[in-house]
């Protein structure tokens, strides 16, 4: 008889110590279809149900509908929201006070024309787009003889109009053509295949992405950022094209603003969650390389990046989530 209270007094303890969501529902976590935001949510999924004792539910779906959920209220999390593009909807309900945004995920997006880091260091003086035309030999366009090839991005995607304008901005339509492969995949094969062989190479790209991850690409310098033409770079059919940088994007997170509320210390550790964006790229490096699935870098992000999360979350839901591995 002692033994069983006993038993049932250890019982009750372990009970009563255990961590018990603050929402008596799922948290609800919006997954798009790239790596980036299926690792970051796995990362934050394993960490909210065995830190913070939440059953937690992944909602699927493409960017216009999972803001629109956000929104609504419908999902409680939206890790990449890229502010200076965000939809109106989120515009319109965040001025309303609906939807309240947590500050970057990452340490920052950024879209540049690249050349590999062996091009630059064979090459001293090419350090800018207006340095191109002095070295479109390096980057003969075997279609097009005596023009160089840039490699664009894919057809339909908006940063093809503001590569094409910017061909044009920076006088170089004498001597380069924007050559568009038919798919990201396809401009990742060109990249892969180009690398592997040490042929120089221009092409646009951005990050966080595993092919920065895992390929020492330079920068070329591009003149300041204007906000004015870049908005009308945007569009195929700019009249003036505007010699501009891209912007350093800001990719934000955004939750219901209800949450705060409801949920006070979920809602701070959404708010701590931040990654830089190098690490984020030798994150999808590795996973690339090891053909990893979003689950599997979670683990791998977990086990080696402690120093990094265990500062979004406070140490006694740090001591559970490392208990559970």
């Amino acid at each position: 008889m002692k033994y069983l209270t006993w038993l049932g007094l250890a019982i009750v303890s372990l009970i009563g110590t255990a961590q018990a969501c603050e929402l008596d529902r799922n948290v609800r976590l919006a997954g798009m279809s790239w790596m980036s935001n299926l690792m970051m949510v796995e990362i934050e999924k394993a960490i909210l149900e065995d830190g913070y004792g939440c059953d937690v539910v992944v909602e699927s779906g493409d960017t216009v509908p999972m803001i629109a959920a956000v929104v609504r209220g419908d999902v409680d999390l939206y890790n990449e929201l890229w502010i200076d593009s965000a939809p109106e909807n989120w515009v319109s309900a965040n001025e309303a006070g609906d939807v309240v945004s947590l500050g970057d995920v990452y340490s920052g997006g950024v879209e540049s024309w690249w050349i590999p880091r062996y091009v630059a260091d064979e090459n001293p003086g090419l350090t800018s787009v207006y340095d191109l035309p002095d070295y479109k030999e390096l980057f003969e366009d075997r279609e097009e003889p005596g023009m160089g090839r840039i490699y664009n991005c894919p057809e339909g995607w908006v940063c093809g109009a503001i590569n094409n304008n910017l061909l044009q901005a920076f006088g170089l339509e004498d001597d380069y053509i924007m050559f568009s492969p038919g798919s990201g995949a396809a401009l990742d094969a060109a990249i892969a295949s180009s690398y592997a062989r040490q042929r120089p190479f221009v092409t646009y790209y951005w990050s966080p992405t595993a092919v920065l991850g895992k390929y020492d690409m330079v920068e070329l310098e591009m003149p300041a950022y204007d906000p004015e033409g870049h908005r009308c770079n945007m569009d195929p059919e700019c009249e003036a094209p505007v010699a501009s940088a891209f912007p350093k994007a800001s990719i934000q997170k955004t939750i219901p603003t209800a949450l705060q509320e409801d949920a006070p210390e979920i809602a701070a550790f959404f708010a701590d969650i931040n990654i830089p964006t190098n690490e984020v790229n030798t994150l999808l490096a590795w996973a690339d390389e090891q053909g990893a699935e979003p689950d599997q870098v979670a683990e791998y992000f977990l086990a080696n990046y402690e120093s990094l999360w265990t500062q979004w979350v406070p140490a006694d839901v740090a001591e559970k989530v490392k208990a559970a591995r």
